[in-house]
């Protein structure tokens, strides 16, 4: 299977059960395929876990059985070990043996990450950003491919806590779904699909092909201009007025991998100015802190991003 084609195979399955949201489901294609982890904020009974089960029902190992697919729901009570895993003292070996948490999976879900305290998140933190957990002397990796996808509710909400910042950096993308148009919310009412469609959806790309796909990316072309622009769109949100902290260096890596991401995704082997005005919010506007409360982080970096533009020439 061509790596378009791949791609689109992958997005179709998924548009069975996520339905009227094709540019969101391209953009969380691209996170994906970029190597990166994606964090869904949206106000409750919007889909966020549901897309997270139809992400991992749309892959299988390589024997064709699913990948390992873990679901941790975050709450007050949880612990750090919970989600990484512990030793545990067996009294008929006289000695150690561990027992791997849910997080040593291929596709963990994070769901609602913000209901559980800073301590408990921190857990997620090595895994993130370095793929490995360590455990006392030893270290354990999770399976390839790996990848987060956390849903949280929006801030405001009781019994949350924020998210720090270093957690915060290790997420490639922040989307929200938003609510659906009226024809397709009709539709959902009609067949439910997360109910319905979603437990027969079947794997539409196996692990070896997925990581192709992710080979793929690191090979597309981006044209040094626009590199050029990234990093002067990341080190202008450290120098604007509106912001208390910019992003880091970090965000700019994660900028280059989801833009040629997203342009296999739209069946190119080349990045143009477009993919980075249509990710730019999605990848920076959550690294970000803000002087004024009620400012709008997400307006400020697509006005940064759109001058930034307007001062190259993208080649054709």
């Amino acid at each position: 299977m061509e790596t378009t084609e791949a791609a689109c195979a992958f997005i179709d399955g998924a548009s069975r059960v996520i339905r009227g949201k094709k540019q969101f489901l391209e953009i969380l294609t691209a996170g994906i395929l970029a190597g990166g982890h994606v964090l869904l904020e949206d106000n409750p009974g919007l889909g966020k876990t549901t897309v997270a089960k139809t992400v991992a029902a749309l892959i299988s190992g390589e024997d064709g059985r699913p990948l390992l697919f873990k679901r941790i729901q975050f709450t007050p009570d949880l612990l750090p070990y919970d989600i990484t895993g512990v030793d545990i003292f067996d009294p008929e070996t006289r000695s150690f043996r561990f027992i791997p948490g849910p997080v040593l999976s291929n596709i963990v879900l994070a769901d609602e990450i913000n209901r559980t305290t800073p301590k408990v998140q921190s857990a997620l933190l090595e895994v993130m950003a370095e793929r490995q957990v360590t455990i006392g002397a030893a270290t354990h990796r999770p399976p390839e491919p790996f990848f987060v996808i956390a849903t949280e509710n929006p801030i405001e909400s009781e019994g949350t806590f924020p998210l720090p910042a270093a957690q915060l950096d290790r997420f490639m993308l922040r989307l929200s779904l938003g609510y659906p148009d009226r024809e397709t919310e009709l539709s959902i009412l009609e067949d439910n699909p997360g109910e319905t469609t979603l437990p027969s959806l079947g794997p539409v790309l196996n692990a070896a092909e997925f990581l192709a796909l992710r080979r793929e990316v690191q090979t597309l072309f981006c044209h040094p201009s626009l590199k050029e622009a990234m990093v002067d769109i990341v080190r202008d949100t450290r120098i604007h007025r509106g912001f208390s902290l910019g992003a880091s260096p970090r965000a700019a890596l994660h900028f280059l991998q989801a833009v040629k991401a997203l342009a296999l995704v739209r069946g190119r082997s080349y990045v143009i100015d477009e993919d980075l005005a249509v990710l730019a919010v999605p990848v920076l506007a959550h690294r970000i802190k803000l002087k004024e409360s009620k400012a709008l982080p997400g307006k400020i970096i697509q006005e940064i991003c759109i001058a930034r533009l307007e001062r190259i020439k993208t080649p054709s």
